[in-house]
């Protein structure tokens, strides 16, 4: 029981703030545009009046929380699944391209690993690549894939799992390095007494070495491939997910829209974060770790 309440409260705290300046934020944003819209219609409502009239516009500069929460609501739960203007279906076209994409990146990122571990020509070649290929913004690369895709014939979900590989991969492969040379010298030195070839070391040592420092990475990489599926659905003139939330409110200036599709994105990033770290401690368990 203190273990969950040191874990809630301080969230909770933490939660309880931002929700508080959010508030404050809204009614200062808000205010020039009401101002105008009172002056116009000729009226001088009161402070508390006026603060009210903040968050109850239909097209805010920065929506209420609680006016992203109706809307998140109602998108999430009185609609069907099956409609466009559904955050659960939208939720579902950008979760399908991030899957796709994270899996691609996480089987890379373990294959260029295990390549830099054991070939040192991959280490000093490929390594600085990696990291230089994560300074390019994935804002200028997304639409270069498309268009380069689309040029094939190669279009639908695949160009946007692309984009998901590109931003998943380099933490797998950077966790995954420092994994698989995480054992100890004394470890290496006794498989060699052991007279232990180099796939039995990788096997029993190396990779068993590796599985916490993978899972911690695919938390990171997962996050990181769902953002890649949203991008990569704004060149495209997606029709649904996420992405095509955010493109229809901009349009539109359906700022409550936007920001309760930011929530689903968000829930949808913490489920898939949380859905990994489970299975890390599945795994963990089975392979006979112990509860910290």
């Amino acid at each position: 029981m203190d273990s969950f309440r040191d874990k809630i409260v301080p969230v909770t705290s933490i939660l309880a703030g931002v929700v508080v300046v959010w508030y404050v934020f809204a009614v200062i944003l808000n205010a020039p545009f009401q101002r105008d819209l009172d002056r116009r219609a000729g009226e001088t409502p009161d402070i508390v009046e006026f603060i009210g009239k903040t968050m109850a516009q239909p097209k805010p500069t920065l929506p209420a929380p609680h006016q992203v929460a109706v809307n998140f609501f109602e998108n999430t739960f009185l609609r069907s699944v099956t409609s466009n203007r559904s955050l659960v279906y939208n939720a579902w076209v950008t979760l399908s391209s991030t899957l796709l994409g994270f899996a691609f990146g996480t089987a890379l990122g373990i294959l260029i690993a295990v390549g830099i571990v054991h070939v040192a020509t991959l280490d000093r070649s490929l390594m600085p690549w990696i990291i230089a290929s994560q300074t390019i913004p994935i804002l200028a690369v997304a639409p270069m894939i498309i268009v380069v895709l689309a040029a094939i014939g190669v279009t639908g979900l695949i160009p946007k799992a692309l984009i998901s590989t590109y931003l998943s991969f380099f933490p797998v492969a950077v966790g995954m390095v420092k994994g698989l040379r995480s054992p100890e010298l004394t470890h290496l030195d006794l498989m060699h007494t052991y007279n232990a070839s180099p796939s039995q070391t990788f096997w029993k040592l190396r990779v068993p070495a590796s599985v916490p420092f993978l899972f911690t990475s695919m938390k990171v990489a997962v996050a990181a491939s769902l953002v890649g599926a949203i991008v990569g659905e704004l060149p495209t003139g997606a029709v649904a997910g996420i992405g095509a939330k955010l493109l229809a409110g901009a349009y539109y200036s359906q700022t409550i829209d936007i920001w309760s599709a930011l929530v689903a994105g968000s829930v949808v990033a913490a489920l898939l974060v949380m859905v990994v770290g489970i299975a890390g401690r599945l795994v963990d368990r089975a392979m006979g770790g112990r509860p910290a």
